[in-house]
């Protein structure tokens, strides 16, 4: 079993940053990849980024590479998510999720087992 809570969103201006958290508890955080994924109104829970269990490999969707930076911190059962230069269709609810199954990393929604509450972000423009 892995908890996840979600942290650190909020209302911004188009152009601002935000930071991400999610904390793990339970299994071994080192043990398995983690993702973000993001749903806005109206639209599918769509993948966001993913990193691997070392930090050491992460993938992006396309709508944000390059703005957008994963990364983790094992020792604190931690992953982030740093958002720079965020525009206003980056407005939705921000999930962190656990793919307990592999060390690796995954862009795929079904081949998570765990996930967070949510934290809403808003961007106006």
């Amino acid at each position: 079993q892995v908890r996840l809570v979600e942290s650190g969103g909020g209302l911004v201006q188009a152009g601002a940053s935000l930071r991400l958290f999610c904390v793990a508890s339970g299994r071994t955080f080192s043990s398995y990849g983690m993702g973000w994924f993001r749903q806005a109104p109206g639209k599918e829970r769509e993948f966001v980024a993913t990193i691997n269990w070392s930090g050491t490999s992460t993938y992006y969707a396309d709508s944000v590479k390059g703005r957008f930076t994963i990364s983790r911190d094992n020792a604190k059962n931690t992953v982030y998510l740093q958002m720079n230069s965020l525009k206003p269709e980056d407005t939705a609810v921000y999930y962190c999720a656990a793919d307990v199954g592999t060390p690796g990393y995954s862009i795929k929604t079904e081949t998570y087992d765990y996930w967070g509450q949510g934290t809403q972000v808003t961007v106006s423009s």
